[in-house]
């Protein structure tokens, strides 16, 4: 049972590096909820694979850091009556 959470964190980790992606994208694609894959990425991670969490970890402050804009953006779209991109919430 063990190996597969650290296994998951791993694959989680490269998913989100090799996209690019939030936290929310990896999610919905291994199909579990945003928690666990903060969980998997900031406490299981750093001790199966420093390396790897270093990587990510660059992306998720990244990603932090941007967020108040893509909300904006999503928000300016609702209201202009654009259609949302993939993945987005009204």
């Amino acid at each position: 049972m063990q190996s597969s959470l650290e296994e998951r964190a791993c694959d989680l980790a490269v998913y989100i590096i090799e996209n690019r992606a939030t936290v929310r994208a990896a999610a919905k694609q291994f199909g579990v909820s945003k928690s666990t894959v903060h969980k998997d990425l900031t406490e299981r991670l750093p001790h199966v694979n420093p390396g790897l969490y270093r990587q990510v970890r660059v992306l998720l402050d990244l990603n932090k850091a941007e967020r108040h804009i893509r909300g904006g953006l999503a928000t300016r779209r609702k209201y202009r009556g654009e259609a949302l991109a993939a993945g987005e919430k009204a």
